[in-house]
């Protein structure tokens, strides 16, 4: 087993996340402006890993704890985080799905996880991108902007899921790298973020996704919370 997963499986788990990585987004001018307007949905679109597989229950997902989190750090936004994950699918599937479970949301965010089940299927990373090429223009045209996100660093990914992870980033639209979160983690003796399956993350390691992914999101929306708490106090 190489080096970055000695540890890794899952030991008792943790709510507490884990000290940042630095793991950042570019500006998401469309956040800022769901903030602004005091309304954000955003859909978390993918699969195992973002329904919540190795989780111990429904609420320790990462778009749950995404949800509290951003809830937290944007008070008095009426903010919801929609879970639209199936395990188990490939982009090809989440692609079939996207209208009714993603459109019909009409969100102002997705974050969309996908190429790990390509990935353990032995799929071809070139095939994969041209789905998650067709999805994005899809969204695109519907006006949605989108933030891709990469597989975990796991056991059972670790032959081919970078592969994917790389096509992800020729797409071109902006991705949340996961995986360089997690090797962060491990340099500094974060390891007990994986489940037994030796391919999801447990409860501490959607509680860690959820920390990061948050702290990235407020920094690609600016100080846009902060220009409406202003104007909001300013009023009469």
């Amino acid at each position: 087993m190489p080096l970055l997963f000695l540890g890794l499986l899952s030991g008792p788990a943790l709510a507490a996340p884990c000290a940042p990585a630095g793991v950042q987004l570019p500006a998401i001018p469309a956040l800022a402006s769901a903030l602004e307007r005091g309304s954000l949905t955003i859909v978390a679109f993918g699969s195992s890993s973002t329904e919540g597989a190795g989780a111990s229950s429904a609420g320790l997902a990462y778009p749950a704890l995404l949800e509290e989190r951003l809830r937290l750090a944007w008070p008095g936004v009426a903010l919801r985080v929609v879970n639209a994950g199936r395990s188990g699918e490939t982009s090809a599937e989440m692609l079939a799905r996207m209208e009714r479970d993603v459109l019909a949301e009409r969100p102002d965010l997705v974050i969309w996880q996908a190429g790990g089940n390509e990935a353990l299927r032995g799929r071809e990373p070139a095939e994969f991108a041209a789905v998650m090429r067709q999805g994005l223009d899809r969204l695109q045209a519907a006006g949605i902007p989108v933030v891709l996100m990469d597989n975990q660093t796991s056991p059972r990914l670790a032959a081919r899921g970078p592969a994917f992870d790389a096509e992800l980033g020729r797409l071109g639209a902006p991705v949340f790298r996961r995986s360089a979160a997690m090797r962060a983690w491990a340099e500094r003796g974060e390891n007990a973020l994986i489940s037994s399956d030796a391919l999801h993350l447990n409860d501490r390691g959607y509680a860690c996704l959820a920390g990061e992914l948050s702290a990235a999101l407020r920094g690609a929306a600016g100080d846009a919370w902060q220009r409406r708490a202003i104007a909001a106090q300013r009023r009469p």
